[in-house]
């Protein structure tokens, strides 16, 4: 058992300790600040920067987060305290079944319904003219891809919560909606973060589906109707070929290790926010 613990603590020391050793040659010729904040991606002319694939992925997982967080707490709101048993029992399995599908399938159904209902409908009742390869397109099949996952977890969270703790408060004269509010919600707000945090980590590291839609082209975005280029696409699309250029290989463990460091930053922040919340709440 010690043994099997120590595994699953060095296994990430170890990843992240192999993507620093293939990065260092390019660390080596350029500063990480060029880098890391420079929107050039020339790699024939020895021009590596990573800005525009950091704000294309930071774009298209902000945007599935903000779609998916409502509907997966109203769901499980829904689901575990108004639903009727028969609705739980079919409920459950779609769930599964949409946790189950594989992504390439919802980069295929993204490319049929989401990309032509962007360009066709979406756009032009806004005032925007896109090919419907964007960020927004990849940011809806995100959104639909995680909400199973984040959903599943909230499910499990407001079911462990003490029934005592919604009898006392309806006991005392609130309503239902007054006690899911105040009580309900109270309760598992550290569970609700950290079920968005591991839905946040899980979406930014998404490949396929993402890259199907979002139009790959590395320029820096400025709004959700243009094309972006994540940072697992780039890896997806570029590794493997051209290595015989000078720095490129190392270029793309670059990548990989600042995907890395964003999902662990943002798996540290969540937990940060928890123990916040269990210190002012106490």
């Amino acid at each position: 058992m010690r043994f099997f613990s120590l595994f699953l603590l060095l296994l990430p020391i170890c990843i992240c300790l192999g993507l620093v050793w293939k990065s260092l040659p390019i660390l080596q010729e350029h500063s990480l600040s060029v880098l890391l904040f420079t929107a050039d991606w020339k790699p024939m002319s020895k021009t590596f920067g990573f800005a525009a694939f950091i704000v294309s992925s930071l774009w298209v997982t902000l945007l599935a987060l903000l779609f998916a967080a409502p509907v997966c707490i109203l769901s499980a709101i829904h689901l575990t305290q108004y639903a009727p048993r028969r609705v739980v029992k079919v409920m459950q399995p779609v769930v599964d079944i949409l946790a189950g599908i594989p992504s390439v399938v919802y980069g295929v159904w993204g490319l049929l319904n989401i990309v032509p209902w962007v360009s066709h409908t979406l756009a032009p009742a806004l005032g925007y003219e896109t090919s419907g390869y964007n960020i927004l397109s990849a940011s809806i099949v995100l959104a639909v891809m995680i909400i199973p996952f984040i959903l599943n977890i909230l499910i499990e969270i407001f079911r462990n919560i003490p029934l005592e703790l919604q009898e006392s408060s309806l006991a005392l004269g609130a309503n239902r909606w007054y006690t899911i509010k105040y009580v309900l919600m109270r309760k598992a707000f550290p569970g609700i973060i950290s079920a968005l945090g591991l839905g946040l980590s899980r979406a930014f590291g998404e490949t396929m589906a993402v890259m199907m839609v979002a139009g790959n082209v590395s320029r820096m975005p400025t709004g959700a109707f243009q094309a972006g280029y994540p940072l697992p696409a780039l890896i997806a699309n570029n590794y493997g070929e051209m290595m015989s250029i000078p720095l490129y290989d190392s270029a793309l463990m670059l990548a990989a290790l600042i995907l890395f460091i964003i999902v662990l930053a943002f798996n540290l922040i969540s937990r940060l926010l928890i123990l916040h919340y269990e210190k002012i709440s106490k």
